[in-house]
């Protein structure tokens, strides 16, 4: 099995403090093989994905977490989705009349602002938003955190952008509450001492190394409980059924006229492409409710 496209996720031994480690290379791959987007895009996308692995793996419950940037910039939003058991999708739009982006975050992020969105099949959604308003995501990502949960967080995030192999990786450190009371002093000085530690690692290191060996070099001085490693895929959650359920609201005379003149009624996936069209028939059963998708084969 490759070392990529796994999650792992550790706790310190005498500290209270957890940590997750986060590799991605196909499954990275499968969002850029989307569209044809501009180098800083695909490194947004890169630190996003990683984010989003690290994120959903902090879930106590089945759901799915989006991390959404928007702006007023050339970067109109770039969005990854992720679920409990690490399937992630995403896209990006951006100003195609821009030719030169700028690669600063701020500047490619006019007043831009940070979504998190987490979803659980049961529950009530939560939303928070942080201005982008620092020089990284990371930074941008502990000062969610920092606001939301109150938990001192370290966020590490690399992507490589080379043309033949793409990569993107994070590394999240975060306090653990033992207690009514968030954390103490000497909670503070553990995590500390271990966010230093963790802010050597360098892109050739968490991009190109197995994950074990990146935890003993940083971390050979601590003890580490290591979980099984967890496997991290693009995977889109669209289908025919959806794509049904979103046009049946639509005017039914309005939807046969468009029959009429295109042949069908298509709808693209934003996320994978993946098209689905409607005849005559089809729009005629779905406002009928009697529409039934034909099983998708492997």
């Amino acid at each position: 099995m490759s070392q990529f496209d796994q999650l792992h996720r550790y706790v310190f031994t005498n500290a209270n403090v957890r940590g997750e480690l986060v590799q991605l290379e196909n499954s990275y791959q499968e969002i850029l093989d989307s569209q044809e987007y501009p180098p800083v895009i695909q490194l947004l996308l890169g630190e996003l994905m990683a984010a989003a692995s690290l994120l959903t793996a902090t879930l106590k419950f089945k759901g799915e977490i989006a991390l959404q940037l928007q702006s007023e910039g050339s970067i109109k939003y770039a969005v990854i989705n992720g679920t409990h058991d690490q399937k992630l999708r995403g896209v990006a739009r951006w100003d195609n009349d821009v030719t030169e982006l700028p690669t600063s975050l701020t500047e490619l992020l006019p007043k831009g602002v940070l979504v998190i969105t987490i979803t659980p099949e049961e529950g009530e959604r939560y939303q928070g938003i942080v201005a982008v308003d620092k020089p990284t995501l990371s930074e941008c990502l502990e000062g969610y955190f920092s606001q939301s949960e109150q938990l001192p967080t370290k966020v590490i995030l690399k992507t490589s952008v080379s043309g033949d192999v793409n990569r993107a990786g994070g590394l999240f450190l975060q306090v653990l509450p033992t207690s009514s009371e968030i954390t103490n002093e000497s909670e503070h000085t553990e995590f500390a001492h271990l966010s230093t530690i963790s802010q050597t690692i360098t892109a050739e290191e968490l991009l190109g190394l197995p994950a074990t060996e990146i935890l003993h070099r940083l971390y050979h001085q601590e003890e580490i409980e290591l979980y099984p490693a967890q496997e991290v895929k693009f995977s889109c959650s669209c289908s025919k059924e959806r794509s049904a359920a979103a046009i049946a609201n639509v005017d039914k005379q309005e939807l046969l006229n468009i029959v009429a003149e295109d042949g069908a009624v298509r709808l693209n996936c934003q996320y994978c492409h993946r098209e689905y069209s409607f005849d005559a028939i089809d729009i005629e059963s779905i406002h009928n409710g009697a529409y039934a998708a034909p099983k998708q084969t492997q």
